[in-house]
């Protein structure tokens, strides 16, 4: 089982961030596309086995109403809010992904993940929505990674949508158990420590990684990405990658 590890940004900047992983799941792609050029740029500097996972622009999954729209000082006129997110097939949704997928193409990216929001609930219309969505689109040789937020989406709902429409289900391990994987791929995002308060603030112990290693242990995959996004995700991630090359191998 290869259990590559990295974090969903580039904490203490990108050219340190190069020396110390060889994977990101890239964040600003989620808010507002970089500019070509930038992209070029950093596949060029990054080393020739680094792997970029993309996050998928909001405008696929997230609301206009998001306030993540906002901060990425994204304005979308009132007549035009109803056409974004949530995987509604709309022109400016399907235009959104080829957005993503030229991303993905550019950083010689092998996954994109698409997170929804808490919001974006299991009804008829958003499941009808998501079909019609992932069996449009081209995804060319990407592996698409799903991770839904939110309560409403048991366990059975999630296994049978990523079934249908080859989706990894991505899951924070501390929260909750995958469903499906897609070509022997598992992928974990690791918020902190779920339920409790603390969450992104929230710093990883010796027994976390234990739990983790023991959780990552029971797949029957052949990738397991480990990729982690709290506060303290540089250090945590540098410290599982000195926990795991000290386990005996089977």
């Amino acid at each position: 089982m290869n259990i590559k590890v990295g974090c969903c940004g580039f904490p203490g900047g990108m050219k340190k961030y190069f020396e110390e992983f060889n994977l990101v799941e890239v964040q600003k792609t989620f808010y507002k596309p970089p500019r070509l050029n930038t992209l070029e740029k950093w596949r060029k500097n990054a080393p020739h086995n680094f792997e970029f996972v993309v996050k998928a622009w909001q405008l696929i999954t997230h609301p206009a109403t998001s306030p993540t729209y906002k901060k990425a000082g994204i304005e979308i006129s009132e007549k035009n809010k109803d056409k974004y997110g949530f995987f509604k097939p709309t022109n400016a949704v399907f235009e959104a992904w080829e957005t993503t997928k030229n991303i993905c193409e550019i950083l010689k990216s092998k996954i994109c993940i698409m997170q929804t929001p808490a919001k974006f609930k299991p009804s008829e219309e958003n499941l009808k929505n998501m079909t019609e969505f992932f069996n449009s689109i081209d995804r060319g040789n990407l592996v698409i990674g799903w991770e839904p937020r939110g309560k409403d989406w048991t366990s059975d709902i999630v296994k049978d949508i990523c079934e249908r429409l080859n989706l990894i289900h991505v899951v924070d391990p501390f929260a909750q158990d995958p469903q499906h994987f897609v070509e022997n791929i598992a992928y974990f995002r690791l918020h902190g420590a779920p339920p409790g308060k603390k969450m992104y603030r929230y710093k990883y112990s010796a027994k976390d990684f234990e739990y983790l290693f023991s959780k990552v242990k029971t797949l029957t995959v052949e990738k397991v990405y480990i990729l982690f996004n709290n506060l303290y995700m540089g250090e945590d991630a540098k410290k599982f990658k000195d926990f795991l090359k000290k386990q005996k191998p089977k």
